[in-house]
């Protein structure tokens, strides 16, 4: 084994290899005053020393941990206590649990759309993309966006951002629990409570369709699609036995019928 010799030099191209780093690493480490070599020959090469390849061995060792170049650079010299580097070393571990948080996300998203992606029966990048925002807003129903059609597409793009979608999610969800927690508790779809859930309903198909009652045969056919989730499919089928009786009635008190060429505009 070869004995450390303070006093000897060795190339940028030996120093690379023995350190199992490429030549133009060290020349960057050199460029931003990360790692200068410790000599420079007569010829102008960089030479550097054991002291320098320990020096190296450190950042490559921080380097592997997660620290940036920046942070070995200036910060990580500057702590001056056993504390202070621990601080330094849970902070890189927190940052570390929230990449794992970031790339496992992720990888479920690359999961689910892959899924979506060999079911759908065509090549379609705006749908992809539309998968994958609602993957993003948490959209436990992302995976009806395959079953609708360009026009409905393009009106829900045209119609909602990501904060305006959210919302109309958040409320869709809430009301459908409203519904089956009525029906669990045993008021009458015509009851004041179920009125109420019909009015409040009612009040989110408007603010989907903008008014435009052309819309609403889409939203009627939620829940049939052809091989749509089981379980999705039976708690619609529980929603809509409630929630359709409470619509009929509330509507027909208005006087509405939503069907009705013209109406609800």
């Amino acid at each position: 084994m070869e004995t450390p010799n303070a006093d000897k030099y060795f190339t940028v191209g030996e120093a690379a290899k023995k350190m199992g780093v490429s030549v133009r690493t060290l020349q960057y480490y050199h460029k931003i005053g990360l790692l200068p070599p410790s000599g420079i020959s007569e010829g102008g090469r960089r030479q550097y020393t054991y002291r320098d390849l320990v020096q190296l061995h450190q950042i490559l060792s921080l380097k592997h941990l997660g620290f940036s170049l920046q942070d070995i650079k200036e910060r990580l010299p500057s702590l001056d206590t056993p504390e202070q580097v621990a601080q330094a070393l849970e902070q890189q571990a927190q940052d570390t649990r929230s990449k794992i948080q970031e790339l496992t996300a992720t990888l479920q998203e690359l999961e689910a759309l892959r899924t979506e992606v060999l079911q759908m029966q065509s090549v379609d990048f705006k749908k992809y993309a539309d998968i994958i925002v609602n993957l993003q807003m948490h959209n436990d129903y992302y995976w009806l966006i395959k079953h609708f059609d360009s026009q409905t597409m393009d009106y829900i793009r045209r119609r909602f951002d990501s904060d305006s979608g959210t919302a109309m999610i958040q409320t869709f969800t809430r009301l459908q629990e409203q519904a089956l927690q009525l029906q669990r508790q045993g008021f009458p779809p015509d009851s004041p409570q179920g009125q109420e859930l019909a009015a409040s309903f009612w009040n989110m198909i408007q603010d989907f369709t903008g008014g435009n009652m052309e819309m609403l045969p889409k939203l009627v056919e939620l829940g049939s699609f052809s091989g749509a989730d089981p379980d999705w499919q039976q708690k619609q089928q529980q929603v809509n036995a409630y929630l359709e009786p409470a619509l009929e009635h509330y509507l027909g008190n208005l006087g509405i019928d939503p069907f009705q060429k013209g109406e609800g505009q």
